[in-house]
């Protein structure tokens, strides 16, 4: 016998979402201020506006909750290619606003449909998943699909110009983890992002430590010394050649190289680092002859690719991406200053935390809020306008109660009895997880400003709505596993 709607329905999630929409709508009035607004409630501001999607929102919520699930899994293709389209069509109506062309503006009303390809994408990877739970389709050809599903709507939201909502999507992959991703994706994915840094904070031409190329230098050895691991851990075949006397060569090579380099004659120490790399691949196709084993051929690859990637990182910095994603990544890395211009929300941003102190400045009595020194303080530094009126216990209170939404959303997913919910519910939780850190993270001056709002409480008719729909078609996922317990 089914229990009632408010026995089944998650009340510690719901109550949580309430709380946001009330504590974002107060934040967004605050955030937003002006002494012309005489009331909250005024829709000619954007407390006023706020309110008005908080309207809509909930009634999408009500209807979503009287949908049967089955609806979600038979249309969730159709879904997807409908934003799809969606997307596409966007890139062609869409004016530019702020460099971006991401936006269907109708009327007084604005559109952005990158924020509802969150939740369509997280239903149609929940449907496939679901159906190759019984298939025998290989793990490999399984993951492959998945990025091709996220990697479409991400490509359109790039053409778009919309790299922070593009950049969310990447957040699909902690639900691969939880069905089964190797964890040597990740190891590729961090190492990546540390080549790619290294090379560009240590990319000038001035010599240090013998030699003149110091990021990619730094680079190499990382790369070698992870491949000595990997042989160690995993190359167990007929092996000669213990990992240690191969990391020792290499402390050889470079002791004598030092030693060149002081007392005979000067070798840039690159050269020394390429000349290991060739002779541990060299030991490599070696030990690949004698055992046949293909292991061996991937550590190759995995050296010959990463490196190649470490002399291509400074191409990609200086003629892939854009003037202002640059400028952003040379502040955050000390490369440069720019206190009027990248540095200038972060900065600004940075005094209005500090200011709060403990217990804040009070209701509408932030200074930096109030005199408008943080650019886009209602929208993607919405948390800086928190900590300044709410105080450090404020800003620890907000953390707290998105810690405990997005354990509650881990919790609820490891409970589902079915496929479809429990990796709906993962994509859930990675699209939260990755707004709520890199929101806070690019507002405390850690992270790069990319411009992706705080969920429920960032200014925004479409994100609101968007993240509604994501995470009540997950509420309704959990009622009907409620049916079947």
């Amino acid at each position: 016998m089914q229990g009632s709607f408010l026995k089944r329905i998650d009340k510690p999630l719901v109550i949580l979402y309430v709380v946001f929409l009330l504590l974002g709508w107060v934040c967004i009035y605050e955030a937003s201020y002006v002494k012309t607004q005489t009331s909250i409630f005024d829709i000619s501001y954007r407390s006023g506006m706020q309110l008005i999607w908080i309207g809509v929102s909930i009634v999408a919520a009500i209807v979503i909750l009287n949908i049967k699930p089955l609806f979600f899994y038979s249309w969730s293709y159709i879904i997807y290619v409908a934003v799809i389209l969606l997307l596409i069509l966007t890139l062609f109506i869409a004016p530019n606003i702020k460099g971006s062309h991401s936006w269907i503006v109708i009327g007084r009303f604005s559109l952005q449909p990158a924020e509802f390809a969150k939740f369509a994408t997280a239903l149609v990877i929940a449907y496939f998943y679901s159906l190759q739970s019984f298939s025998a389709i290989s793990g490999t050809r399984k993951i492959f699909i998945t990025i091709l599903i996220i990697a479409l709507p991400m490509s359109i939201i790039l053409l778009q110009k919309e790299t922070g909502s593009a950049l969310v999507f990447l957040a699909f992959m902690i639900m691969l983890y939880r069905e089964g991703l190797s964890a040597f994706v990740l190891l590729i994915t961090v190492l990546a992002i540390t080549i790619f840094i290294l090379t560009i904070r240590f990319s000038s031409n001035i010599e240090i430590f013998y030699t003149e190329y110091l990021g990619v230098f730094l680079s190499i050895n990382i790369v070698l010394i992870i491949a000595a691991l990997i042989y160690d851990r995993y190359c167990k075949y007929n092996v000669k050649l213990k990992t240690q006397y191969i990391l020792l060569a290499i402390a050889g090579l470079y002791a004598i190289a030092f030693l060149a380099n002081r007392f005979v004659i000067h070798i840039d120490l690159i050269y020394v680092a390429l000349l290991a790399t060739v002779l541990f691949v060299f030991f490599l196709a070696f030990m690949y002859i004698d055992t046949l084993k293909r292991f061996y051929i991937m550590i190759i690859i995995f050296i010959v690719s990463f490196i190649s990637y470490s002399y291509s990182a400074e191409f990609i910095f200086e003629k892939v991406l854009e003037p202002h994603q640059k400028i952003r990544i040379e502040t955050l890395l000390g490369l440069k200053e720019d206190p009027q211009g990248a540095e200038w929300n972060t900065n600004q941003s940075k005094i209005a935390i500090s200011s709060g102190r403990l217990f804040g400045k009070g209701f509408l009595k932030g200074t930096q809020t109030k005199l408008k020194f943080v650019p886009e303080q209602d929208t993607d530094f919405v948390f800086c306008t928190i900590s300044e009126e709410w105080g450090f216990a404020g800003s620890v209170l907000v953390i707290l109660l998105f810690f405990a939404f997005i354990y509650r959303i881990v919790y609820l997913s490891e409970r589902q009895t079915g496929v479809f919910a429990r990796v709906y519910g993962y994509c859930v939780m990675g699209i939260f997880g990755f707004h709520f850190i890199v929101n806070i993270g690019m507002v405390l001056g850690i992270m790069p400003v990319i411009g992706i709002p705080l969920p429920f409480f960032s200014y925004g008719g479409s994100s609101l709505l968007a993240f509604t729909i994501l995470f009540f078609i997950f509420i309704r996922l959990d009622m009907n596993s409620k049916v079947n317990m």
